[in-house]
């Protein structure tokens, strides 16, 4: 009974674990923007060219294993066998090629789709500024004077610049529809560049585990027509909140699970006020702003001009 029980169960597998992957929102391999569709298609073929190795071995394995089976007595028996020049060079050569294939197309890629290089686009791109918080998003619209928490929303066909930094320990800023990841870090900026071919609304996640309230550090990115998208900055301009210091001062104390919240207006330079703050914990030689080398470089120009003048 059971010996005709466990082919079944076994012939049943494949069923099963499609039942068990039915839930799975499969994001990465269903993008909405260009980058993330570059990726999937990195992605896809980079397993392809490996299954060319893996698949064969598999059905080998099992072939072999069949074939020089103890009950087959047609199979040729050769104990003294060691060698073969055309097994040799079948086992050196495919993998070979298949490494230089993956090399080719993942230095091509890299420089595809390295987060830091803009979008082409005749649309003007939107700027979003992005502060990693323990354990929320801040996002600051800097040409609108606007900032959201756990919450973006941008036209679509548009490139979005973001700026990212962190005001807590290291975290990794990623939204999987639109491809793309990068980490948000003290002290420091990075930079990402993408842009969704459609209307939608996805998950932004941390990559990156950062503490307690780890699990609850999402938001919400939606991509939506260029009319819905300045409607909803009139909106959020109307917002009785603003993010002054004394509420960003809050803010940037501990929480999880944080709602969505709306702010009106937002202190000027924010961003770069977060940034700087670390400027001096950081080892090495202090961090050379070009807006303050030319505010200096201006002031010095205009006391040598005045020094003249009173000569």
């Amino acid at each position: 009974m059971s010996k005709n029980r466990y082919p079944r169960l076994l012939g049943l597998l494949p069923l099963l674990g499609t039942l068990l992957l039915g839930g799975c929102n499969m994001t990465l391999l269903n993008p909405t923007g260009q980058v993330g569709l570059e990726q999937r298609n990195l992605i896809i073929t980079a397993t392809l060219l490996m299954l060319l190795v893996v698949v064969p071995v598999i059905v080998m394995t099992f072939l072999f294993a069949w074939k020089y089976r103890a009950s087959n007595t047609k199979a040729t028996y050769t104990p003294k066998w060691n060698h073969s020049t055309k097994i040799e060079i079948a086992v050196w050569t495919v993998p070979v090629l298949i490494i230089i294939a993956l090399g080719y197309i993942t230095y091509k890629s890299t420089h595809e789709l390295d987060p830091y290089r803009p979008i082409e686009s005749d649309v003007k791109p939107v700027t979003i500024e992005v502060v990693a918080l323990d354990w929320k998003w801040l996002f600051i619209y800097p040409e609108q004077g606007i900032a959201t928490v756990n919450k973006i929303v941008f036209p679509a066909h548009t490139p979005i610049n973001f700026k990212i930094t962190s005001d807590a320990v290291m975290n990794s800023f990623f939204i999987p529809g639109l491809g793309g990841q990068i980490y948000a870090m003290a002290g420091m900026q990075t930079r990402m560049h993408l842009i969704a071919d459609r209307n939608a609304e996805m998950d932004g996640i941390s990559a990156n585990y950062s503490g307690a309230g780890f699990t609850g550090m999402k938001f919400k990115a939606i991509a939506t027509s260029q009319e819905d998208f300045d409607a909803w900055v009139s909106e959020v301009k109307k917002a009785p909140k603003q993010l002054e210091q004394a509420e960003y001062a809050a803010l940037s104390k501990q929480s999880q699970n944080n709602p969505v919240e709306l702010y009106s207006s937002v202190t000027p330079n924010l961003f770069q006020i977060i940034v700087d703050k670390y400027e001096g914990m950081k080892p090495g030689p202090k961090v050379k702003h070009e807006k303050k080398e030319k505010e200096v470089a201006a002031t010095d120009m205009n006391s040598h001009s005045a020094a003249g003048a009173e000569e």
